[in-house]
């Protein structure tokens, strides 16, 4: 055919181009492409257009598994006849272009064109259209053709007429050689995919939101000058693509097989160049997302800051902001284990349980009795609570989290966040910065208007429980004026035996610490000096608030020795501890000192105290008369014979009161707290509570191989 000696090779138009590009340099290429370009201002959508295109590509596609997903070209779909009409009319005003530069491709690549020369004089028709517009209308001119092309193949056997197309561009021929021509069509569809990604990434760089982002911002600003040059070597690879199929048509499948690995490889560096171009712009695309996000992000930040600083009608606005809005049922009954919808907290009082999903076992157990309590003694409702699970977003979601979660959503008898995903990061944020979250539980209180009448009332809660309601910072002083420093502050709500004992008049020495040896003096001198003073005693250990593993042990020595009652549930042991550290964080809270306030003063040597050996709390009834460390108490009664001449006149608590008072041991511990960064909140200063100077201040690092922890998660 006399065609055949006029269609170039592919192999011929790219050795052509390597001359020309080693003629010039890049820049003086990319300043004529630049050059181009004097876009009009016109904005064009070319969004429908792209996906007609990209249905005529996919089902075109002689591959057996398509190239793309897709079921129905997108104009069949449009429900909305506004965007279908709108389409049409964008259709009728571009058709003459695209008619324009498909006769261009397809002339120049017939003809033995340059494929740089046909490139730029593509760019210098469409010179007044934006860069993506530019790029969709040739792919479009492209989709022509090769539409054509592959519907004849797919038509031509049941069809006279195509029968009579196809034969004059040889399609039947080219199908009987199709499984030599494979590599040439794999490598032209690989190339074709590629060119379609790098469109998909430009108009997706186009269409950014520009409320978030300008395009002066830096990333937007950086992926947008690569856009020309990604914008020109598709064209270019849309030439090359074309020269394929008119090469195909005009020279036959022979021609095609005789040059078919190096056209294929010329291809598949074509493909190769495109996709390093498409790697580039999909990074930057993720840079602007992240300043995307960052900036939404930043905006939500602000906006549950305003929402929180101003006053609501009710709490919905807030709870909606803080789980997310867009769940329909965000929240899951503990009860019913049913998920329910946010109006469920309507103008409640909710109480935001918010950790992460290494919640001690202990502290869970405890606020159940509490939560479980406040439902069967109160007549109303007063309050609810919700989990908020807080989980690192960097950490991958495995399944074994999500079972983690599951596990301990299931034992929580109140609502919960469905799951920890409905959290937003700038909530994380506004959590962790403004109610200062680390990782130890925190409960923040919200009124029925949303208001936050408390950052913290775990404390609270440890203290009093649900009397403690509505959990408010006047509600917290006026417990507090009703509170003095007696043995009920202490072991209220944790065993109810030592509260007949207190009831009964009896003397009752509670006493911690790990050391046996002390432990086992302590309790024998106590026993003694109470029998020889005829007073009715009951010795109470109460562990230690570290070293799970050795209280457990000093317990089970205790009781098997018989030497004093204690706790066998080791929860008790935690409660103790952790309702004194509350009572200390409450009081630091409320701005209390210990040079104005006995009672701080008391709770916070017992918890210094408890840093440093052994100690005990003397008391008859309610009244504590002796709260002594290990180095100071056990002398008081190995020494008591020095003071037993009082007992008569004084009484024996008064006595012994005044003796231990008078004691000034030599060993006597520094007075040492730790606040671990997990507590949130620490105070700046603090005061010692023995000899009321300002205490140093260190920051440590400190490992007890305590079990608890690692027993909480078992």
């Amino acid at each position: 055919m006399a065609s055949r000696t006029i269609a170039p090779s592919l192999q011929q138009l790219i050795k052509g181009e390597r001359s020309m590009i080693a003629m010039s340099d890049e820049n003086s290429m990319m300043k004529q492409i630049l050059a181009t370009h004097t876009p009009d201002g016109r904005e064009v959508d070319v969004k429908p257009l792209f996906q007609l295109v990209e249905d005529i590509l996919s089902r075109a596609s002689p591959a057996v598994d398509p190239l793309f997903v897709s079921s129905q070209t997108r104009i069949e779909t449009w429900e909305d006849e506004t965007q279908q009409t709108s389409f049409i009319a964008m259709l009728e005003a571009l058709s003459f272009t695209i008619d324009r530069v498909a006769c261009e491709i397809q002339y120049k690549s017939s003809a033995g064109g340059d494929a740089h020369t046909t490139t730029v004089s593509i760019l210098n028709n469409l010179a007044s259209f934006p860069w993506e517009a530019k790029l969709v209308i040739t792919l479009a001119a492209f989709a022509l053709s090769y539409g054509e092309f592959w519907l004849l193949a797919q038509i031509y056997s049941s069809n006279q007429l195509a029968k009579s197309v196809a034969i004059l561009k040889q399609v039947p021929t080219i199908l009987e050689h199709s499984a030599l021509l494979k590599p040439r069509f794999d490598a032209l569809n690989n190339l074709i995919k590629a060119m379609m990604d790098v469109t998909k990434s430009i108009i997706e760089l186009k269409g950014l939101p520009s409320m978030y982002i300008s395009k002066d911002s830096a990333p937007l600003s950086t992926a947008l000058s690569h856009i020309p040059t990604a914008v020109y070597w598709t064209i270019r690879a849309i030439v090359a693509c074309a020269t394929q199929i008119s090469s195909l048509s005009s020279m036959g499948p022979e021609h095609a097989i005789m040059a078919g690995a190096t056209e294929t490889w010329e291809l598949s560096t074509l493909a190769h160049k495109i996709r390093n171009i498409l790697d580039h712009l999909n990074k930057q695309l993720a840079l602007c997302y992240k300043y995307i996000e960052e900036n939404i992000d930043l905006e939500t930040y602000q906006m549950l800051q305003n929402l929180l600083d101003s006053v609501q009608i009710d709490n919905m606005k807030i709870l909606k902001a803080l789980i997310s809005a867009k769940e329909d049922l965000p929240l899951l009954d503990g009860s019913t284990k049913r998920r329910v919808n946010l109006e469920a907290l309507r103008r409640k009082n909710v109480l935001l349980l918010i950790s992460s999903l290494d919640f001690p076992r202990d502290e869970l157990s405890i606020l159940e009795q509490i939560y479980s309590e406040s439902r069967v003694n109160s007549s109303r409702m007063e309050y609810e609570i919700v989990w908020i699970p807080i989980v690192d977003r960097s950490v991958i979601w495995t399944e074994s989290l999500q079972k983690q979660f599951e596990t301990l959503q299931a034992t929580m008898p109140w609502y919960s966040v469905y799951s920890p995903s409905l959290i937003q990061k700038p909530v994380i944020r506004f959590i962790r910065e403004k109610w200062h979250f680390r990782n130890k539980p925190i409960l923040v209180v919200l009124d029925p208007q949303g208001k936050v009448v408390s950052p913290n009332a775990i404390h609270m809660m440890w203290i009093w429980g649900s009397t403690a309601f509505p959990f408010t910072s006047l509600r917290e002083e006026a417990l507090w004026r009703e509170e003095t420093w007696k043995l009920e502050l202490l072991v209220d709500g944790i065993d109810p035996t030592i509260l007949n004992w207190i009831k009964e008049g009896k003397f009752i020495y509670l006493y911690g610490g790990t050391d046996m040896e002390w432990i086992r003096k302590f309790t024998t001198a106590a026993r003694t000096v109470a029998s020889i003073a005829r007073i009715p005693l009951e010795l109470v250990y109460v562990g230690k608030s570290t070293k799970r593993e050795q209280v457990r042990k000093c317990t089970i020595a205790i009781t098997v020795e018989k030497l004093s009652y204690c706790w066998q549930d080791l929860a008790m042991v935690w409660f103790f501890w952790t309702r004194l550290e509350s009572m200390m964080f409450s009081k630091i809270q409320l701005g209390n000192t210990v040079d104005v306030d006995p009672m701080l003063r008391e709770i916070k040597k017992l918890l210094s105290y408890d840093k440093e050996g052994g100690w005990a709390v003397l008391s008859k009834g309610s009244f504590v008369f002796v709260n002594g460390h290990s180095s100071s108490v056990l002398p008081t009664f190995t020494e008591y014979d020095a003071w037993k001449e009082y007992v008569p006149q004084k009484g024996f608590e008064i006595a012994c009161m005044d003796y231990h008072n008078g004691l000034r041991p030599d060993s006597l511990p520094c007075c040492r707290f730790e606040f671990a960064t997990a507590v949130g909140r620490i105070p700046e200063t603090m005061k010692c509570p023995e000899c009321l100077r300002v205490m140093e201040k260190y920051m440590s690092f400190l490992c007890c191989h305590d079990e608890s922890t690692i027993n909480a998660l078992i």
